[in-house]
C-alpha cells in the first residue's frame, strides 16, 4: 500500500490507501458525458486514476499549495486545474452548458453545500460520485421511515437514483478523522423534470422537516393552506413517512390550492 504526501485543509482528510482511491474512481459509469470534474483533489491520490479514464478530467481546488503540487506532478492536468471555490465559481466558464460528472473525496465541512450546488446544476450533471462522512452519505441515500431520512434524502432522490456503495474506515486517511466515511453514487433520473413548481417543492420539503416530529398539518402551517386542503389525510402524517413521490404529490396539491 503506497502512502502519498498529504495534508489537511478545509476540514479535509486525505486518503493514503491507493486501492480505495481507485475504487472511488471506478464508481463512475462514464456514460452520457465526456468530462469529469473532481472537487478538492488535494495531492491527487484520486486524480491519478481519473486521468487513466477515456474522458477529460478537470479539477477544482481552492488551496494554493495543492494547486502548485498538482501542476508540478500531473502534466496531464495542464490547462485543466481550476483554482477556484466550487461553491462560488461559475463552472460554465469551463463547461459551457455541456454534460459532466462530479467526483471527489469531499471535505466534510462543506459536503452538504456541494450537494446542493450540484442540484442547482443537475441539468448538466448526469452522475455524481464520491466520499462523504458516513452519516451524510447514508442520509442522502436513506429511504422513508427512518431518523436519517430528511431534506437531503428527498431533494436528491427527486432527481437522482442514489446508491450507498461502501464504507471507508478511519485509518486510511492522513490525519485519521473521528468518523467513518461512505462512498455513494448518484445517477440522474431519465425523466427528472418535476411536475410541480421546483421552488415550492423545495419549500415544502424544507418546511416539513424543520419540525419533523409534528404532523404535516402542523409543520406546514406557515404555508397558509386552505381548511379544505388541510383535511386531506396526507396531513395526518409526519414528514419521514412520505416517499419522494408523495412529497411531489403533496406539492402538486398545495400548488393547486393557490399557494
Amino acid at each position: 500500500m503506497e502512502k502519498v504526501k498529504a495534508k489537511k485543509h478545509l476540514g479535509q482528510h486525505f486518503l493514503k490507501d491507493e486501492s480505495i482511491a481507485k475504487a472511488i474512481a471506478d464508481t463512475l459509469s462514464l456514460r452520457g458525458y465526456d468530462d469529469i470534474l473532481e472537487i478538492g483533489p488535494g495531492m491527487g491520490v484520486l486524480t491519478k486514476y481519473l486521468l487513466d479514464k477515456p474522458t477529460n478530467t478537470y479539477v477544482v481546488e481552492i488551496d494554493n499549495e495543492s494547486v502548485v503540487y498538482l501542476n508540478e506532478n500531473y502534466p496531464k492536468l495542464e490547462g485543466k486545474i481550476i483554482a477556484k471555490d466550487f461553491l462560488k465559481y461559475n463552472i460554465n466558464e469551463v463547461f459551457e452548458g455541456t454534460q459532466f460528472a462530479i467526483i471527489g473525496n469531499f471535505p466534510y465541512n462543506i459536503s452538504t453545500q456541494i450537494v446542493f450546488r450540484a442540484l442547482e446544476l443537475r441539468n448538466q450533471i448526469p452522475e455524481f460520485a464520491g466520499m462523504f462522512q458516513k452519516e451524510v452519505a447514508e442520509r442522502i441515500c436513506e429511504k422513508k421511515g427512518t431518523k436519517a431520512y430528511g431534506i437531503l434524502s428527498v431533494l436528491v432522490q427527486a432527481f437522482y437514483d442514489a446508491e450507498y456503495l461502501f464504507t471507508v474506515n478511519e485509518d486510511v486517511f492522513i490525519p485519521p478523522p473521528k468518523v467513518k466515511s461512505g462512498v455513494l453514487r448518484l445517477r440522474r433520473k431519465e425523466n427528472f423534470t418535476l411536475p410541480c413548481s421546483e421552488k415550492l417543492f423545495f419549500t415544502v420539503v424544507k418546511t416539513a422537516f424543520q419540525q419533523r416530529r409534528k404532523t404535516l398539518r402542523n409543520s406546514l402551517k406557515t404555508l397558509n393552506l386552505s381548511d379544505i386542503l388541510r383535511e386531506d389525510v396526507i396531513f395526518d402524517l409526519r414528514p419521514e413517512q412520505l416517499t419522494v413521490a408523495a412529497f411531489i404529490d403533496l406539492t402538486i396539491k398545495i400548488e393547486a390550492d393557490g399557494i
